[in-house]
């Protein structure tokens, strides 16, 4: 079993920084593999970026340019740093990860970018 707990969302301006992150607990050797989603009102959840335990990352394309993944060594917390942050990139983000064929999510952390 594995938990996921999200923090760092806030209110901001377009334009502003925010750093989310993500604490990983319970079973952490199973897990080679952590993500971010978003979710607007009214607008199904999307993945916003992926890192695997070797390091290696994949971004959607709306936030390539703009938010960086990372996470710790031991891959107990991940991070997204987010920039030039648009009205757009408001939603609920949620950390993820997927194991075997299970996937688990924390409960989320609001974002809002007010224009």
């Amino acid at each position: 079993q594995v938990q996921l707990e999200e923090s760092g969302g806030a209110s901001v301006q377009a334009g502003g920084s925010l750093t989310l992150s993500c604490t990983v607990s319970g079973t952490i050797s199973s897990v080679s593999n952590l993500a971010w989603y978003r979710q607007a009102p009214g607008n199904q959840r999307e993945l916003v970026a992926r890192i695997l335990y070797g390091g290696s990352t994949n971004y959607a394309d709306p936030v390539k340019d703009r938010f960086s993944i990372s996470r710790d060594k031991a891959f107990k917390t991940m991070f997204l740093q987010m920039n030039n942050l648009e009205p757009e990139d408001t939603a609920v983000y949620l950390c993820n990860t997927k194991i075997g064929g299970t996937a688990y999510w924390g409960k989320g952390t609001p974002v809002t970018v007010s224009a």
